[in-house]
């Protein structure tokens, strides 16, 4: 096993070098340009509208907010947990500071995905919208051979990152905490995932919209008062952050130190593991939204990364910072690593604290699942049509298992070397059809001042 782990290791240091990070960073840059910053412009409106706004007569099978929940199902989650840990575990903690800036730029990669995926969305035979990248890459840039490539990666992807990841990380949060075996972790996760899987999207879009607010309200709550414990190590653990980006963090501890592009590697990767922008994978659940534009869906799918990066993974990579665990060692004398660091941080403030992060892991976990299986049988739909659905749907379900008892290294590795094999064809998409994105988004903020002007004049003749 691990020899299997070594091998995986440096395919995904191959995969995630230079080329994909620069390509990353240049379309997130180059997008945020193109549609002149809306994602500073608009974000306090995108945050508004998705908890705000229903359009229930435009065409779509769920509304604004059930979209977002779903996306977020899959972005909050075991990424905003375990990915933060293991990024500062590998990369120093200055690769907190290169998932911000990854963060940042993947606001406006994950606005032209969703306007992309909503223009290009089709209607299948089951009534259901289907859209995403394959969609886009197919009618919109014509290149069919990249769309089958990217659904191929994306079921794949979905099996890795949104299956055997978070019960692999929800089955060894139990097995520390609670001494439950991971194989009864799997076996109950693959159930509970079969009865949910069964009902489609509206099921999962009720689903998330119940789900993703309690657990995300459950931990930042819990990570503020965490943070708030050591309130006084706060400023030299920004200081830290920021200092290790650039210049790597020496060894401490069991922590065998980081070079700054080891922090800017596994700051981005994990980064987009976590928010998922510029891999393509939200704007499917983007395109199935009830809206009358793509330009309103866009805006909500980009407050879905503030919303999982800038909040969620901060108070992971602050508690882990501030309390000062990193490097530590477990009782088996391996150093602490994944969703167990952060589950110690929590513990060593707050008696009691690692059960918020074991509950918070459980309900991520499932609900990362939920939101990756729709990804992963939209791409299936795309590639064999909708009788192959309910056959991904079983394996799916059933890869939990061995997910949850694959050590984390391979799980994480293997994911990992998806997430970046399914990136390449989307960005490439929206680098090919940039122009779109910037022709849709000038229409769609013209239609913005429009609505606001109305607005105002009819205050004014109501006064």
């Amino acid at each position: 096993m691990d020899s299997l782990g070594q091998w995986l290791e440096a395919i995904e240091n191959m995969v995630w070098g230079a080329p994909l990070l620069v390509l990353l960073l240049v379309v997130g840059l180059y997008l945020t340009i193109l549609i002149r910053g809306v994602q500073f412009r608009y974000l306090f409106y995108s945050l508004r509208l998705a908890f705000t706004r229903h359009d229930n007569t435009a065409q779509g099978d769920i509304s604004h907010f059930q979209a977002l929940m779903t996306a977020l199902a899959a972005t909050i989650g075991i990424g905003s947990i375990a990915g933060v840990a293991t990024a500062i575990t590998a990369g120093g903690l200055g690769a907190l500071f290169w998932m911000w800036v990854s963060a940042l730029l993947g606001m406006a990669t994950k606005f032209g995905e969703a306007i992309l995926s909503i223009k290009y969305r089709i209607v299948d035979e089951k009534g259901e919208m289907c859209g995403g990248p394959m969609y886009f890459l197919e009618r919109g840039l014509k290149a069919k051979w990249l769309a089958v490539f990217f659904a191929l990666m994306g079921a794949i992807t979905a099996l890795g990152t949104g299956n055997m990841v978070q019960a692999n990380s929800v089955s060894h949060a139990l097995l520390d905490h609670m001494q439950i075996a991971p194989w009864i972790t799997g076996v109950v996760l693959a159930i509970f995932t079969g009865l949910a899987l069964f009902g489609g999207i509206k099921s999962i879009g009720r689903v998330s919209s119940f789900l993703v607010p309690v657990m995300a309200i459950l931990y930042i709550v819990g990570g503020l008062v965490i943070i708030s414990f050591r309130y006084d190590a706060i400023p030299s653990a920004l200081a830290e952050i920021v200092r290790s980006a650039f210049t790597g963090q020496a060894a401490l501890g069991g922590f065998a130190g980081a070079t700054m592009m080891m922090a800017v590697q596994y700051g981005v990767s994990r980064g987009v593991f976590s928010s998922e922008a510029g891999l393509g994978s939200a704007p499917i659940a983007a395109a199935a939204a009830k809206t009358d534009v793509p330009g309103r869906q866009a805006l909500v799918s980009m407050s879905g990364v503030f919303i999982t990066s800038f909040i969620v993974c901060s108070i992971t990579g602050l508690a882990i910072a501030v309390t000062g665990v990193l490097g530590e060692r477990g009782a088996d004398g391996a150093v602490l690593n994944g969703s167990v660091l952060a589950l110690h941080a929590f513990d060593s403030i707050m008696p009691g604290g690692g059960v918020i992060v074991t509950i918070s892991l459980i309900l991520f976990g499932y609900s990362t699942i939920l939101g990756w299986a729709y990804y992963g049988e939209k791409c299936i739909e795309y590639l064999w049509g909708v009788k192959a659905v309910p056959w991904y749907r079983t394996i799916f379900s059933l890869m939990l298992i061995p997910g949850a008892i694959l050590s984390l290294r391979v799980v994480w590795s293997f994911a990992n070397i998806m997430n970046g094999l399914m990136a390449f064809p989307n960005l490439i998409g929206l680098f090919g059809l940039s122009a779109i994105v910037a022709a849709e988004t000038r229409s769609f903020t013209q239609l913005l001042k429009y609505e606001k002007a109305k607005k105002r004049l009819q205050r004014i003749d109501a006064e």
